[in-house]
């Protein structure tokens, strides 16, 4: 901003009101992006509601972007912060289903659901420490987990082989699907290092869909 620039910003109310004008429909599309309008979180304040390094704190200064501009960031950081709680509500759903299982498919989901933990869990680090590096910060509360996520955890107790299968293979769809629109997303916001990871973890989701969807297939479950 020009020394004119500032001038004009401190002697004129009115352009003042403009600036925060234009600041509100980025503010309100990324409202728009949490999967229930209204759902229970801690909101966050300043134009990225996705991402805490935006808070009114001392080290705001610190937040660099690298190569991609303030608007490009606030496109990459929602996807990440909403995949991110989306993997963390994926990771305690499959655990949940872990521990309620029971009947003729127990040993057989009750290891299976922690198998593909072991390939899910390391990306919550992962995406996490990309939005740092992008020189955000992750909303981890579980309340803004659950304003965040696509992912609903079960707060019954669902024993039924048939019935926890077909919910995460339900999931699992919604899931891979947004992470190949998150990776063409993101890449057209000049961040095709996050475009690869999004691509590989839909690849991982694919197949973990496929292999319960398999299971699904068994006459026996029926």
């Amino acid at each position: 901003m020009t020394r004119a620039t500032k001038s004009a910003s401190r002697t004129s109310g009115t352009r003042k009101k403009t600036k925060d004008d234009q600041a509100q429909p980025a503010s309100a599309a990324l409202e728009q992006t949490a999967p229930e309008q209204g759902a229970p979180g801690v909101p966050a304040q300043g134009d990225a509601k996705a991402d805490a390094a935006h808070l009114d704190t001392v080290n705001n200064q610190l937040v660099d972007h690298g190569y991609l501009t303030e608007e490009e960031f606030q496109t990459v950081s929602e996807t990440l912060q909403r995949n991110l709680a989306t993997t963390i509500s994926l990771y305690l759903k499959f655990k949940k289903y872990h521990w309620d299982i029971r009947g003729r498919f127990f040993r057989d989901l009750h290891l299976a659901y922690d198998e593909f933990i072991e390939e899910i869990f390391p990306t919550i680090d992962e995406q996490a420490e990309r939005l740092v590096a992008l020189g955000g910060s992750p909303i981890a509360a579980p309340a803004d987990i659950e304003r965040f996520s696509v992912v609903r955890v079960p707060t019954e107790t669902v024993r039924d082989a048939r019935t926890q299968v077909k919910d995460l293979v339900a999931d699992l769809t919604r899931v891979g699907k947004g992470y190949r629109d998150d990776s063409q997303t993101v890449d057209e916001a000049n961040d095709p290092a996050t475009a690869d990871m999004y691509n590989g973890y839909a690849a991982t989701i694919d197949k973990i869909r496929w292999m319960l969807q398999a299971i699904l297939d068994d006459d026996r479950m029926n």
